[in-house]
């Protein structure tokens, strides 16, 4: 009877190890998934950085460049 009681522990204390070791590898994966989508966000940050860059460049280009006015009389 005791034997019986502790195969049935034993099965358990297995099953909680299966389970735990699903969750780890379930986490694992959640993981890696979340650094490359973190890896893919600082590449479109920098991206737009560059943008933002280039248009402020452009502006202020253009307002330091002289504007000519014609009147037409």
């Amino acid at each position: 009877m005791l034997l019986n009681e502790f195969l049935k522990e034993h099965r358990r204390v297995e099953k909680l190890e299966a389970t735990v070791m699903q969750q780890q590898k379930g986490s694992q994966a959640a993981t890696a998934e979340q650094q490359r989508e973190i890896r893919a966000l600082t590449a479109r940050l920098e991206q737009q950085a560059l943008q933002i860059q280039k248009v402020s460049a452009q502006l202020e280009a253009k307002k330091s460049s002289p504007q000519i006015v014609l009147n037409n009389q």
